[in-house]
């Protein structure tokens, strides 16, 4: 299990039972009683990450979402697609660096990926806004997405965003029209799209690039109709009751997969994506590989009615009729 040097405070017992790892590597493991020792304390940690991680409440899942070591879309390139040519620009603004798209391979299949990236160094996360893209972003994900759609291609789209950027030039420039536009494109689309939630799904930002035949979230991801922090802002006037906001949303994977509103959910290593990279990206691979054969058979036709009746049912609840 890899090790994180940022850490939650609810994963202190993890802390002091890594250190007392440390403290046994560090000594002589020629002696019988030492490795017996430290092959407890392991176990005892995986198992006291395990126990830790099976019971997060909502405001535990939306940290673990946001820790700055979880893989995001451009980490996920590199170990999912054997290839990749980044697009840029959307032939109108300019070339928005929350939103990256481009031309991959995934084994057999020649696929769009289209993700939000927020940065990991303070420069790059400052040039992309800590993934809260503009509308040019999301003209330019629809412009690549006409585009593999001209020729065929299968879209994935990875979703890692607290929301689209709020600011004044984007809302000169149309950020909750082109975020609508974006949607309606991606509903009529004649090609496959899987969606996947690898961090954050917040609000229109996420909506922008999730219509899709299949949309899941990574087990520790939150997707959401807004921040917990937005939402405790319009209701209760102050970002100190975020927590009671995430219990209030039903965000985490377990709420959104009983409601309704994802089709997977996509098990996450043992404490969190953050702590193994290489599994987590096998595990989403696998996942995207099997779902492009389940979609590659099915016609055009009947690939947009049944993304069209998907995302229709989505809070339609029946009610029983009563008789006075």
């Amino acid at each position: 299990m890899a090790n994180t040097s940022y850490q939650l405070d609810f994963e202190s017992p993890l802390r002091e039972l890594q250190e007392r790892i440390y403290q046994l590597e560090a000594d002589d493991q020629d002696s019988a009683s030492v490795r017996d020792e430290l092959r407890a304390a392991r176990k005892a940690l995986l198992d006291k990450t395990r126990e830790v991680y099976t019971n997060l409440d909502e405001w535990q899942t939306v940290r673990v979402a946001r820790h700055p070591d979880r893989p995001m879309f451009t980490d996920y390139i590199d170990l999912i697609c054997d290839e990749f040519v980044e697009l840029h620009g959307d032939k109108f603004f300019g070339d928005d660096r929350a939103l990256r798209t481009g031309f991959a391979k995934i084994d057999e299949f020649k696929v769009m990926m289209v993700g939000h990236h927020k940065g990991k160094t303070l420069k790059e996360r400052n040039e992309c806004y800590f993934g809260c893209a503009h509308p040019e972003g999301y003209r330019k994900a629809m412009l690549k997405m006409k585009k593999a759609a001209k020729y065929g291609l299968p879209i994935i789209c990875m979703i890692d965003t607290p929301g689209a950027y709020p600011g004044i030039g984007a809302e000169e420039r149309g950020q909750a029209q082109v975020i609508a536009e974006s949607m309606l494109e991606m509903s009529r689309l004649e090609t496959p799209i899987i969606c996947v939630v690898i961090g954050e799904g917040g609000s229109g930002g996420a909506l922008g690039i999730g219509v899709g035949d299949r949309v899941a979230v990574l087990e520790f991801s939150y997707y959401s109709v807004i921040s917990p922090e937005g939402c405790a802002g319009i209701l209760w006037k102050s970002h100190d009751y975020a927590e009671n906001a995430a219990k209030a949303l039903k965000l985490t994977s377990r709420h959104l997969e009983r409601l309704g509103a994802i089709d997977d959910v996509i098990e996450e290593p043992t404490g969190g994506a953050h702590r193994d990279h290489y599994q987590m990206a096998a595990r989403l691979k696998m996942y995207l590989v099997k779902t492009l054969r389940e979609l590659a058979e099915l016609p055009a036709e009947e690939l947009l009615a049944q993304r069209y009746d998907k995302f229709r049912k989505i809070g339609m609840f029946l009610e029983e009729a009563t008789t006075v």
